[in-house]
Protein backbone atom coordinates (compact mmCIF):
# COMPACT_ATOMS: atom_id res chain seq x y z
CA UNK A 1 0.00 0.00 0.00
CA UNK A 2 1.13 3.57 -0.58
CA UNK A 3 2.95 5.30 2.28
CA UNK A 4 1.10 8.58 1.69
CA UNK A 5 -2.64 8.30 2.37
CA UNK A 6 -3.53 11.57 0.64
CA UNK A 7 -2.68 11.65 -3.03
CA UNK A 8 -4.53 12.95 -6.07
CA UNK A 9 -6.30 10.38 -8.23
CA UNK A 10 -4.23 8.46 -10.76
CA UNK A 11 -5.79 7.72 -14.15
CA UNK A 12 -5.35 4.23 -15.60
CA UNK A 13 -6.89 2.43 -18.54
CA UNK A 14 -8.94 -0.72 -18.16
CA UNK A 15 -10.79 -2.79 -20.68
CA UNK A 16 -14.44 -3.66 -20.15
CA UNK A 17 -16.28 -5.83 -22.66
CA UNK A 18 -13.64 -5.14 -25.29
CA UNK A 19 -13.70 -1.36 -24.81
CA UNK A 20 -10.97 0.68 -23.16
CA UNK A 21 -11.96 3.25 -20.58
CA UNK A 22 -10.04 5.39 -18.13
CA UNK A 23 -10.64 5.34 -14.41
CA UNK A 24 -9.24 7.84 -11.92
CA UNK A 25 -8.72 6.46 -8.42
CA UNK A 26 -6.50 7.44 -5.55
CA UNK A 27 -3.48 5.13 -5.15
CA UNK A 28 -4.92 3.56 -1.98
CA UNK A 29 -7.96 2.43 -4.01
CA UNK A 30 -5.76 1.10 -6.83
CA UNK A 31 -3.86 -0.90 -4.19
CA UNK A 32 -7.13 -2.21 -2.74
CA UNK A 33 -8.38 -3.12 -6.22
CA UNK A 34 -5.20 -5.07 -7.00
CA UNK A 35 -5.51 -6.91 -3.67
CA UNK A 36 -9.18 -7.72 -4.31
CA UNK A 37 -8.45 -9.03 -7.81
CA UNK A 38 -5.65 -11.22 -6.45
CA UNK A 39 -7.90 -12.51 -3.65
CA UNK A 40 -10.54 -13.45 -6.22
CA UNK A 41 -7.91 -14.92 -8.59
CA UNK A 42 -8.98 -12.74 -11.50
CA UNK A 43 -7.49 -9.95 -13.60
CA UNK A 44 -8.28 -6.38 -12.61
CA UNK A 45 -10.17 -5.87 -15.89
CA UNK A 46 -12.47 -8.78 -15.06
CA UNK A 47 -13.13 -7.49 -11.55
CA UNK A 48 -13.84 -3.98 -12.83
CA UNK A 49 -16.21 -5.46 -15.44
CA UNK A 50 -18.06 -7.35 -12.68
CA UNK A 51 -18.36 -4.19 -10.57
CA UNK A 52 -19.57 -2.33 -13.68
CA UNK A 53 -22.28 -4.94 -14.31
CA UNK A 54 -23.52 -4.54 -10.74
CA UNK A 55 -23.31 -0.74 -10.99
CA UNK A 56 -25.46 -0.41 -14.10
CA UNK A 57 -28.25 -2.44 -12.46
CA UNK A 58 -28.70 0.25 -9.79
CA UNK A 59 -31.74 2.52 -9.96
CA UNK A 60 -29.42 5.53 -10.17
CA UNK A 61 -26.03 4.17 -11.29
CA UNK A 62 -23.05 6.07 -9.93
CA UNK A 63 -19.95 6.73 -11.98
CA UNK A 64 -17.63 3.76 -12.38
CA UNK A 65 -14.86 5.17 -10.15
CA UNK A 66 -17.39 5.86 -7.38
CA UNK A 67 -18.85 2.37 -7.76
CA UNK A 68 -15.38 0.84 -7.44
CA UNK A 69 -14.65 2.85 -4.29
CA UNK A 70 -17.97 1.87 -2.69
CA UNK A 71 -17.53 -1.79 -3.70
CA UNK A 72 -14.04 -1.87 -2.18
CA UNK A 73 -15.10 -0.23 1.07
CA UNK A 74 -18.20 -2.44 1.30
CA UNK A 75 -16.04 -5.53 0.79
CA UNK A 76 -13.69 -4.45 3.60
CA UNK A 77 -16.51 -3.83 6.08
CA UNK A 78 -18.42 -7.03 5.25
Amino acid sequence: MSDVPFHPPVKRSVQIAGHKTSISLEPVFWDMLVDAAQAEAMPINALVARIDEQRIKADTPPGLASAIRVWLVSKRTA
